[in-house]
């Protein structure tokens, strides 16, 4: 019979028959009605509830009536805060079907009890869920996400966007032959080759943007284009067809490790002490350059989206001094 009562009118009505049934006391039932339809009971940031809050706060409500418990929160921690709120406003909380609610010590270890079983409930179907999504990753099988530009998804597979397969072998072939994420970046502006095009639920599209350094860099690590998927350090066998050579991909992380560790080196022998540790207000890296008048060197830092042509992203602030050093005989 439980099933009847899984609607939010079903409850409702049960509810509002407890509360008939309890006129001798006084009891009435306020116009407002207080449900959220499609949120989750997980967290307290829901519309409905957030006004029961408001109207309790106002004084304008005595009792709490839901149908069950876990139907206001199944966090025992957002639970006790609840509770703790309702107490300052004295204000009382009954359950239909479970007969409880919060005027009597006795009441509140039962519900505690009650809620303590509810959470554990959704954190033991939380791990099935990550385990279910752990054992398909391990077969190599798609299990959602945003794919990337090459690939298409549709009804859970993955299949080729040869149009798009063609940009990303460009894209490996150009680096490999300028060896620069920085030329790469200016010569796929140049060609007017952008990031994937993505449509959402909503209708709206995003991507389709020029590319900057992080997304080239992320783009050229991806071992999805040999037909692979890392998860958890480990490099499996994936379901979706490659659309790259290994030895163009292999050729690539060789050119791209070398290239982090000149980088690398080059920063241990550098003097801007700051660098990698300061950005622009937009989350830009602020990155070290300088300028000579006469014999004096003048160190200064600038938002990376100036540097990479972007200067619309760049943030504002302004190129911040760095050391000065006066090179004589020089």
């Amino acid at each position: 019979m439980e099933q009847d009562f899984n609607s939010l009118d079903a409850q409702y009505d049960a509810s509002q028959a407890y509360i008939r049934s309890q006129a001798h006391d006084g009891w009435t039932l306020l116009r407002a009605k207080y449900d959220d339809g499609g949120f989750s009971g997980g967290n307290t940031e829901r519309p409905a509830l957030q006004r029961l809050l408001e109207d309790v706060r106002a004084g304008k409500i005595d009792v709490i009536v839901v149908y069950k418990v876990d139907r206001l929160t199944r966090s025992l921690a957002d639970f006790a805060k609840l509770v703790d709120l309702f107490d300052k406003h004295n204000v009382s909380f009954v359950s239909v079907t479970q007969q409880f609610n919060t005027t009597t010590s006795m009441s509140r270890l039962t519900l505690n009890v009650l809620l303590s079983f509810a959470q554990f409930e959704r954190e033991v179907t939380s791990e099935r869920i990550r385990d279910k999504i752990s054992a398909s990753k391990r077969k190599g099988l798609w299990v959602g996400g945003m794919t990337p530009l090459g690939y298409d998804a549709k009804d859970r597979k993955i299949t080729v966007n040869a149009a798009e397969a063609d940009r990303v072998r460009t894209i490996f072939r150009t680096y490999l032959k300028l060896g620069s994420l920085n030329l790469l970046m200016a010569d796929l502006r140049k060609r007017g080759i952008v990031t994937k095009v993505r449509k959402l639920k909503t209708g709206e599209s995003v991507g389709g943007i020029p590319f900057t350094r992080g997304s080239l860099a992320q783009l050229l690590r991806n071992r999805f284009y040999i037909g692979e998927v890392a998860f958890k350090g480990e490099v499996l066998k994936g379901e979706q067809p490659a659309i790259l050579d290994r030895a163009l991909f292999d050729a690539v992380q060789a050119r791209l490790d070398q290239q982090v560790n000149h980088h690398r080196a080059k920063w241990m022998k550098s003097e801007a002490l700051l660098s990698g540790r300061i950005f622009d207000d937009r989350g830009n890296r602020m990155t070290p350059s300088h300028a000579r008048k006469g014999n004096v060197k003048y160190r200064y830092y600038l938002s990376s989206a100036l540097l990479q042509g972007t200067a619309e992203q760049a943030g504002s602030v302004r190129p911040s001094a760095g050391n000065s050093r006066r090179d004589l005989g020089h």
